[in-house]
């Protein structure tokens, strides 16, 4: 009678004795044993086979005579099975990856990732997700250990297993930080060549605008979350007024470009606003083809005048509210009539109001402001503060300004300067 096995991947194959045989001897091999041929012939002459019984329950009956023979040579065996099983699920996936429909059904550990598309950077990406998940639970459950005992650890574990907790991106590179929130001034002095890179500092708003898509770019390859830019249109603004004078706002309709298109300044404006937000929404070979995580910050009045009152550019030159005004509010009309024709996840926003640590809002005018644009169906989140000691992006983490030194025990978070950012995020 025909004998099958049900193999890991679901399979059936016929039964074969001669590969099981070569299988124990391969062990005595690596095991550095001599091979008693009738061991491997009364191993295999012992074991119970039926039809359709599972390649694991034929390994199983063999490590368990082999550990009652010789342990070296059944370690040897498990070893062995174990290195080829792993290129097996491997190889399988690779295969069911190129058949499935779409990235989301061929993905079998992060279904939801950022990604529409499935191709070869896609394929190799979600290629050794099993192994980083195990790598990053092995890290934290010795961490656990060491900190807190083995029980604890192992019921870490255990809870990961049944979803009674959760952990951001388990399946990332082990020992990537999460998110960040950086300061830009090093790029107005330094350019790109500290991050590696071989642009200088920009110096117009042509070459900013390109060069800052190339930073968040190479800041997002190194954290598996997300970029946050608070000062991204306070510099946007220093570099219109360093093209256009400080008094743009009244030469928006005045054309700028005089080519076939004869531009105005606000079209102008307008395209880099376009270019920058379209090359964050595209997907990056360095990150699995998943877009940039980028997040930015607008601010009211008193908000960014408490943040920012002391700041000063390079040549010296201060930030002026009254032009970075108008081009917070352009630009979050702008995104949302953009996001009407076009499917744009980022920038995730947050406006910034100061209270009164009461009931109410010191700038009202900004107030009325997002009122309006979240009745125009706009998306965005909201951080009030009594004091503009800090910043948020896109979640509950809040990062502190001044207050370095001390554990802010008020939210759920790890307390750093913006600059730094966060290596952990809890929600």
């Amino acid at each position: 009678m025909d004998v099958t096995v049900r193999k890991t991947n679901g399979s059936y194959e016929e039964y074969d004795k001669v590969k099981l045989m070569n299988g124990i001897r391969e062990a005595y091999k690596t095991a550095g044993e001599e091979c008693p041929e009738a061991v491997v012939v009364s191993i295999a002459e012992n074991l119970y086979i039926y039809d359709k019984i599972t390649s694991r329950e034929i390994r199983r009956q063999v490590e368990e005579s082999l550990m009652s023979i010789n342990k070296k040579v059944a370690v040897a065996y498990i070893e062995k099975f174990d290195a080829g099983l792993d290129l097996r699920k491997k190889r399988d996936f690779i295969r069911d990856y190129i058949a499935a429909s779409n990235a989301a059904t061929g993905s079998k550990f992060d279904a939801n990732a950022n990604v529409t598309r499935k191709n070869i950077v896609t394929l190799g990406q979600e290629l050794y997700k099993e192994n980083n998940i195990k790598q990053n639970r092995y890290i934290m459950k010795d961490k656990i250990k060491a900190l807190y005992g083995r029980s604890l650890a192992s019921q870490y574990i255990k809870d990961l297993e049944s979803h009674v907790l959760y952990k951001h991106d388990e399946s990332g590179t082990p020992g990537y930080p999460y998110c960040v929130a950086i300061t830009m001034y090093p790029f107005l002095v330094d350019g790109l060549i500290k991050l590696g890179g071989v642009s200088v500092a920009p110096t117009d708003l042509k070459s900013f605008c390109g060069e800052f898509i190339n930073l968040v770019y190479s800041i997002s390859s190194q954290f598996m979350g997300a970029v946050a830019t608070p000062e991204f249109l306070m510099y946007l603004d220093y570099f219109i007024r360093k093209d256009y004078g400080d008094d743009y706002l009244d030469h928006l309709e005045d054309v700028v470009e005089m080519n076939t298109k004869k531009r105005t300044l606000v079209k102008v404006i307008d395209n880099y606003f376009q270019q920058v937000v379209h090359s964050m929404n595209m997907p990056a070979g360095n990150r699995g083809y998943q877009t940039v995580f980028w997040n930015i910050s607008y601010f009211d009045e008193s908000y960014f005048r408490g943040v920012f009152g002391d700041f000063r550019f390079p040549d010296g030159s201060e930030p002026k509210w009254e032009t970075l005004s108008w081009l917070q509010k352009h630009f979050m009309n702008w995104f949302n009539e953009e996001r009407s024709r076009y499917i744009l996840t980022f920038p995730v926003e947050t406006m910034a109001l100061l209270t009164d640590g009461k009931d109410d809002f010191i700038d009202k005018e900004y107030a009325d402001f997002t009122a309006e644009m979240w009745s125009k169906g706009h998306s965005f989140f909201c951080y009030l503060s009594d004091s503009p000691d800090s910043l948020a992006s896109c979640c509950r983490l809040r990062n502190s300004i001044t207050e370095l030194d001390k554990v802010d025990e008020s939210h759920n978070h790890t307390t750093h300067q913006y600059s730094m950012g966060t290596a952990s995020v809890s929600t």
